[in-house]
């Protein structure tokens, strides 16, 4: 079965730090540029961040740049995104997917596979 996973969400306090892994089966990552997206309760959903194949290429939402970091590891069929210095405003669940592209801009909207979300609580 052609999934992705996510884990590694959870409840932290403001200005703590969480490490998310999303995490491929059924088919290897090593082609397919990954973005990272989230859903907060009445707000749209926000691209965050996205890694090309070849790891050449990322991009950052405004919102998160300089606090989160996406990485990836081929041999281990994972994505990551390093959060550091979370706010109450990053709660949500958080995606990983397989857009069409990912540009410095962003990605697509369109994915191949999506996963089922972690949820992310920063609350003290």
């Amino acid at each position: 079965q052609v999934q992705l996973v996510e884990s590694g969400g959870g409840l932290v306090q403001p200005g703590g730090s969480l490490r998310l892994s999303c995490a491929a089966s059924g088919f290897t990552l090593d082609t397919y540029a990954i973005g990272w997206f989230r859903q907060a309760p009445k707000k749209a959903r926000e691209q965050i961040s996205c890694i090309s194949s070849s790891a050449g290429t990322t991009y950052y939402a405004d919102s998160v740049k300089g606090r989160f970091t996406i990485s990836r590891d081929n041999a281990k069929n994972t994505v990551y995104l390093q959060m550091n210095s979370l706010k109450p405003d990053d709660t949500a669940v958080y995606y990983c997917a397989t857009p069409y592209y990912c540009s410095a801009y962003g990605f697509s909207n369109d994915f191949h596979v999506w996963g089922q979300g972690t949820q992310v609580t920063v609350s003290s």
